[in-house]
This record gives C-alpha cells, sequence and structure tokens, in this order.
C-alpha cells in the first residue's frame, strides 16, 4: 500500500534505548534508567480517589470539546497562584497531552509549508509533528552563552513561527522575564507565531519558571498534567490562547479529537485539589534532591561540561572529549555499566553525537546506584 512522505519522520531514539534496557533487564540484568523523560512516580492519591468515587457515580461520557469547565476554572485558579496572572478560563483549553496541544497549535496557526524555529537542542517530536502537518522546522543553533535558549538575534523574517521550551528538555534550561519579553518583542516586530512550551513548570530550582503569558498575550501556551503533575500516562494536556482563537481551537478539537479522555480530567481535579499538590511538592523535594546528587556524581566522573540544570528532571552533557559517537557511548555505558542514558542525537541533529543527556527522575536510590556506576565506568574507561 502507498504511504504519505509527511509519514517519513525519524524515529525517536530514546525508545530504541528503552527496548534495548528492556531487553537487558529480560535478560536478567538490573539497570537503572535516567533514560525516560518521565516521573518515577504515579498520579497522586487524591487524583485516583477522586477518579474512582465519580467512576461509581456514572458513566463518564463525553465532555465538550474544550475540556470541563471546572478543570479549565481550576488551572486558570493555577495561573493566578503561579504568576499572579488572571487568566480567562475561556481561553484554557483541555487536549490529549501536550501532543495534541502541538497538533492543533500548529494546525491553527500555520498554512503547509510555513517555516517553524526551534532552538537546538530541543524536544525532538516538535520537529517531527511539523514535518508530519507538511510545515517545515528551522533549527536555531544556540549556545551555553545563552543557557541553550534562543534569542532575538536568532530569528528572520523569513519565519512564520518560533517555539520556545523553558525549562527546556534536554537542558533544562530556563528563560526568565527579560529574554521572555525580548523574544515576544522581537517575534511581534516579524509577525512570527510564538508558542510556549511550559510543560516543566513547577519543576524549578534556580529561581522562578516565568510563563510568556506574563509578557503577552499573543502567545500559544501549551503544559501537560504530564511531568509536575506525574499523569504521563493519562494523556492530558492544556494550551491557553488568544481569546479571538479559541473557537478556532474548538472546531479544529471537535473534529480531530472529540474531546480529552473524560477519566483524565477527573483525575486531573483530585490531582489540583489541596492533598494533591501537597503530595506532588514532595515530589519536587526528591527531583532537587536527585538533581544535585546527579550534578555532584558527573563531576566526580569527569563529565563537568553540562547545561544549567534549572528545572524538569535532566543534565545534558557534552561528552565529546570522550566520543564523536554518543549512540555507540550510551551503548557502552548500558553494556558495561548497566545504566541507560539517552544520546542526543535526537535532540540536536548537528551536534547530537556529542552529547548524552540523563534524566533524574526516578527513585533516589536509583539516582544514587547509578551515579556511583557512572563513576566507576568512567574511572575504569580512563584507565
Amino acid at each position: 500500500m502507498r504511504h504519505s512522505s509527511r509519514a517519513l519522520v525519524d524515529p525517536f531514539i530514546v525508545m530504541d534505548v528503552m527496548e534495548a534496557a528492556r531487553a537487558a533487564e529480560e535478560a536478567g540484568r538490573h539497570i537503572i534508567h535516567m533514560e525516560v523523560g518521565q516521573p518515577g512516580t504515579g498520579a497522586p492519591l487524591a487524583a485516583r480517589k477522586r477518579l474512582a468515587d465519580e467512576m461509581e457515580a456514572g458513566p463518564l461520557g463525553y465532555t465538550v470539546a474544550l475540556g470541563r469547565p471546572d478543570l479549565r476554572a481550576g488551572i486558570a485558579a493555577l495561573y493566578d497562584e503561579w504568576y499572579g496572572l488572571d487568566v480567562d478560563p475561556g481561553r484554557i483549553v483541555l487536549t490529549a497531552g501536550a501532543s495534541g496541544a502541538f497538533l492543533l497549535a500548529f494546525t491553527a496557526l500555520f498554512d503547509a509549508g510555513a517555516k517553524v524555529a526551534l532552538g537546538e537542542p530541543c524536544y525532538p517530536s516538535y520537529r517531527q509533528i511539523l514535518s508530519a502537518l507538511s510545515l517545515e522546522p528551522v533549527g536555531l543553533q544556540t549556545h551555553a552563552e545563552t543557557r541553550y535558549q534562543p534569542t532575538p538575534d536568532h530569528l528572520s523574517e523569513e519565519l512564520d513561527g518560533l517555539i520556545v521550551a523553558s525549562p527546556a528538555n534536554p537542558t533544562g534550561t530556563m528563560l526568565f522575564e527579560s529574554e521572555l519579553r525580548a523574544l515576544s518583542g522581537a517575534c511581534k516586530s516579524r509577525d512570527i507565531s510564538l508558542i510556549s512550551d511550559e510543560i516543566y513548570h513547577g519543576l524549578q530550582y534556580e529561581g522562578r519558571a516565568v510563563s510568556a503569558l506574563e509578557v503577552t498575550d499573543d502567545v500559544y501556551v501549551i503544559n501537560s498534567f504530564s511531568k509536575y503533575f506525574s499523569m504521563t500516562g493519562w494523556r492530558l494536556g492544556w494550551m491557553v490562547v488568544p481569546p479571538d482563537h479559541v473557537r478556532i481551537i474548538e472546531r479544529l478539537a471537535q473534529n480531530m479529537f472529540i474531546c480529552p479522555s473524560h477519566a483524565a480530567q477527573v483525575a486531573a481535579l483530585g490531582a489540583l485539589s489541596p492533598d494533591g499538590r501537597a503530595e506532588l511538592d514532595q515530589h519536587r523535594e526528591v527531583y532537587a534532591r536527585n538533581r544535585d546528587l546527579l550534578s555532584k556524581g558527573l563531576a566526580e566522573a569527569g563529565l563537568t561540561k553540562t547545561a544549567p540544570a534549572d528545572g524538569a528532571f535532566y543534565v545534558y552533557v557534552d561528552v565529546s572529549e570522550f566520543t564523536d559517537d554518543a549512540r555507540a557511548f550510551a551503548t557502552e555505558i548500558l553494556d558495561q555499566a548497566g545504566i541507560a542514558v539517552t544520546p542526543g542525537l535526537d535532540f540536536d541533529k548537528a551536534r547530537g553525537a556529542g552529547t548524552l543527556r540523563f534524566s533524574y527522575a526516578r527513585a533516589t536510590a536509583d539516582i544514587e546506584e547509578g551515579v556511583s556506576r557512572l563513576i566507576a565506568f568512567m574511572h575504569a574507561r580512563k584507565g
């Protein structure tokens, strides 16, 4: 059967790493997982209890396409708490994960052939989703001097859109208010649509995470219940869009998705409750300890060229002095040390062969063991 050229997107290499780790575990080895970008914890107890109660009360049918009004109001309250913003719940759209939000945003904002910029290294699915929608991803090479974030100097008149992420995957670096304000102004002056990926908000360790909504309303902000809220498999995200774009998104959502998972929306209401939030804040304290353990361990292992790990749960490491083939290096670490890590090829086509991403989202005991193994591996490798 024929297939479209749009379908020929690149694989997500981290999934291949996960499969290799699974095979090693099946063979009887104990693998420390530092490749996976998801919390080691599940949905908070309050989320699970809220869902169980509503399931007993009656069937969970379709919701309206934009999502349950009570959950949209709960998310609006979160913007007041975190950023001091009065966001109209009517501007909030619940989506089938952040991935569903990207599909809606890219479809709403860009015609086929549009050029959409993303600072590299970046989350690879931006690039693949854009390509699958017949849009042209334009990689912007960022550097340590700007914390691996794009700046107004990267932008040109030929661009139709810009995606920024703060805290970013894979680097963990953040954009602060002055930087977001400068990027927003540069986009507005060039008629570039701005999309801000904020799915790691709530997981920050070096200063407060700033929402793009604090500097402009002319932006699509995308967030998710996957990371801070520890609900990856529930597949529920949200977006905040300008008022005049709500109906555009609603029509697309009605036809593409009908509505997000009702069960996930119910659980999210529980996650937003005081009890749910208290549990989630404890998770962040674990990540903060893990971050310190991993940062010190990497330094002891001789892996000292790292991006500033402001937030999320990653450390991005330049390993170019040890290898020019990060995928082979990651395989060596898995085979000899029993640690699964992600080669940077997913995140940066040009320079990823010299980088690795380490996740510290698992339990602290796992991070301690992984650090110990990594130090021993690197010392043995250097002789």
